[in-house]
């Protein structure tokens, strides 16, 4: 149904408005729907060079990024498990993975729930296109608190839609997307900015699906 149905909702964001409404009772849910053809090239190519390079390319997991996220997951949780503690798992996810987990799990970070997302990722890339993927990833991937979606985060950030962002904006954006609540209060940390340049840099070699 997702080749032609946009989702209303993703797990993900129903279980941080839960979370988020006993927090923040006025808080607003900020998204708006931007079609494929409206989303421009600037910011499809800023996401694509800051989270997953080859999106355009690979099957929807880059599994030598897989296996180097699993090793350093392994000695993190033989830390843990030495201090008693839970261990903190990193991803080495793909725009695929990361919509996976967004539309169907929980935010949960553990090595059962890292499988489930898998299996999820290549059903994603069999049944939909690379565009498509794209398309769902930035109207629903969070961008602040209760700010999802490329069009809300462009109004909240800039003021304006995202159809009048310039490249450099789109990049500030894209860099914000590993920890979008953090850079929200933060904004003019020095690693956003060298990082926003060095995306606006590579974007222009970006190949677009």
């Amino acid at each position: 149904m997702m080749r032609y149905v946009d989702p209303g909702s993703t797990a993900f964001q129903r279980s941080e408005l839960g979370r988020l409404s006993h927090k923040y009772p006025a808080l607003r849910w900020s998204q708006q729907w931007v079609a494929q053809p409206k989303l421009r090239v600037h910011i499809q190519r800023a996401v694509i060079a800051s989270e997953d390079d080859i999106f355009a390319s690979h099957t929807g997991v880059q599994w030598d990024a897989l296996e180097r996220a699993w090793s350093k997951n392994a000695r993190a949780e033989a830390r843990a498990q030495a201090k008693n503690q839970t261990p903190k798992v990193v991803g080495g996810s793909t725009i695929t993975q990361q919509l996976a987990k967004n539309l169907f799990l929980s935010g949960e970070r553990t090595f059962f729930r890292k499988a489930q997302e898998l299996v999820l990722t290549i059903a994603l890339e069999q049944c939909l296109s690379k565009q498509r993927i794209l398309e769902i990833y930035l109207n629903n991937v969070e961008w602040g608190q209760g700010v999802f979606g490329v069009e809300a985060a462009a109004r909240h950030y800039y003021g304006r839609s995202i159809t009048k962002l310039t490249a450099a904006e789109a990049a500030r954006l894209a860099v914000m997307l590993p920890r979008p609540k953090y850079y929200e209060k933060f904004p003019r940390s020095p690693y956003l900015n060298d990082r926003a340049f060095t995306i606006l840099a590579r974007m222009p070699m970006v190949a677009l699906p």
